[in-house]
């Protein structure tokens, strides 16, 4: 018996990348079909998340600095380097089209790995054409053809239609898991819970 697990997500998150990299290490060993849904988180928020806007731009000191100590630790826990990018929030939006060649060619997981490690460890801007391509190059793709595709009408209404599906089902942000289409979970430490999820429908039949 294989769960659904969807992955509604956007590589300008940190807690995405995180949740990503360890979903990676924990799916060969759960019986899921793994969805991918390429999101626009910044969509998600100007339509149901706006405080996120406020915070960032007043944030609490104190809770600033065990953002910042949470993130170090979830980030030592999994094994990933994290940077402060400069540019930060990043114009995900080419990228995230991106996402759907990389799906019609298998390569997803390469391909936002690729984005991942670009902006969260190398301090490159995934908002520029140039590294989205040499992303897509990394993962073993045509650079200009995900460029291309990425431009097209098909992608742009892919990514608003899993942006808008996202808000519908209840969603605020990345990265959100749906397991078996109707039980959500948000945020890389909500990924243990999904799991059980997953093991309990299992055990249930």
């Amino acid at each position: 018996m294989k769960i659904g697990l969807e992955f509604f997500f956007d590589c300008s998150s940190p807690w995405t990348y995180l949740a990503f990299v360890r979903l990676l290490e924990r799916a060969p060993h759960l019986p899921i079909d793994l969805i991918w849904k390429p999101i626009l988180v910044g969509g998600v928020f100007n339509k149901v998340n706006g405080d996120v806007y406020s915070q960032r731009a007043n944030p609490n000191p104190i809770k600033a600095a065990y953002y910042r100590k949470d993130l170090a630790d979830w980030a030592q826990l999994a094994g990933v380097k994290l940077i402060s990018p400069t540019v930060f929030p990043v114009r995900s939006v080419t990228a995230m089209r991106g996402c759907f060649y990389a799906m019609s060619h298998d390569r997803l997981a390469p391909y936002a790995k690729a984005l991942f490690e670009a902006y969260w460890q190398q301090n490159r801007d995934i908002g520029q054409n140039e590294v989205v391509a040499a992303c897509a190059e990394q993962a073993g793709l045509d650079g200009e053809a995900c460029l291309a595709a990425a431009a097209s009408p098909e992608a742009k209404a892919r990514l608003i239609a899993n942006t808008e599906e996202l808000i519908a089902r209840g969603g605020f942000g990345s990265p959100t898991y749906y397991v078996n289409y109707d039980d959500m979970f948000f945020g890389n430490d909500r990924l243990e819970l999904a799991e059980a999820a997953i093991r309990r429908l299992v055990s249930e039949g």
